[in-house]
């Protein structure tokens, strides 16, 4: 059976993907920022470009976890005030391209995602795939790379944190694990985040979970930090402890005390962590 979306996009694959006023696949916020850490969103939105239309998909899936990371901005938000941090956070629906993927992975561009058929990713030809690579991912890529090598060449420190939010029901199935503190071959900061996190934020916190390095998440660790030799780490927040102003306050409020423990105890600048109190 022919899928209405894939000859659609076919007639128009050689055509950009975003138009002009839908803005750059990436930005940077609070680019000024002085502390050590620079943040990174890769699943922010759950944005759709113009020219791919709903991508086949209900409004409830283009608004449910496979589509972005539900209150992960807003918590990124609270530690870049906290640390004065810079923010590279993606504009569009992971589901357009996953930026915390590499281009040859078959989930960059998911033809289904947990329960969730995408048909707007159904047979996507080599140019398709090539310009969400060119439009989306190199520009992310490029945004965060910049950011990183300014801070370095400017002799500044840099820790890589990448934040996240999974649903608390994967094939439904419950999970009990909270906050995940997460690494690929690098655990320093891990670690030493992992000492404190449960304490600080109050959370059932574990390793690698629910996702770890064999699931292919730390892709932005390994592209970004690891090939420098950078502290990073990647924090899963379960989406429901964050869906609301109140949980991402609260949530963000004992990530901090803990990132910031971690630095101090690694002999990184904390940069404001302090203001977080024991709120």
């Amino acid at each position: 059976m022919n899928n209405p979306f894939q000859m659609q996009t076919a007639e128009t694959q050689d055509s950009p993907l975003l138009a002009p006023d839908e803005g750059p696949a990436a930005e940077v916020l609070n680019p000024g920022g002085q502390g050590a850490i620079v943040l990174v969103c890769e699943h922010a939105s759950s944005r759709i470009p113009r020219a791919l239309g709903d991508m086949g998909l209900t409004p409830e899936a283009r608004l449910s976890h496979i589509a972005w990371d539900p209150g992960a901005l807003p918590v990124a938000l609270h530690l870049s005030a906290a640390f004065d941090a810079a923010l590279v956070a993606a504009r569009f629906s992971r589901l357009v391209y996953d930026c915390n993927r590499p281009p040859e992975r078959a989930d960059a561009m998911p033809e289904r995602s947990e329960v969730y058929d995408i048909p707007g990713n159904r047979g996507l030809s080599a140019s398709e795939r090539a310009r969400r690579v060119r439009e989306i991912a190199e520009p992310f890529r490029e945004a965060l790379a910049g950011v990183i090598d300014d801070r370095l060449a400017a002799g500044r420190p840099v820790v890589l944190v990448t934040i996240h939010s999974f649903t608390p029901v994967w094939f439904g199935e419950p999970r009990a694990v909270e906050l995940g503190i997460l690494h690929d071959a690098d655990s320093r900061l891990a670690d030493a985040m992992l000492a404190r996190a449960a304490t600080e934020t109050g959370l059932a916190t574990a390793r690698n979970e629910p996702y770890g390095p064999d699931s292919g998440v730390t892709h932005t660790l390994k592209a970004h930090a690891l090939t420098r030799g950078l502290p990073n780490v990647m924090i899963e927040v379960r989406n429901d402890l964050i869906a609301d102003a109140a949980g991402q306050a609260r949530v963000a409020g004992g990530l901090a005390r803990a990132l910031g423990a971690a630095l101090a105890a690694r002999g990184t600048d904390r940069t404001a962590a302090d203001r977080w109190g024991d709120a």
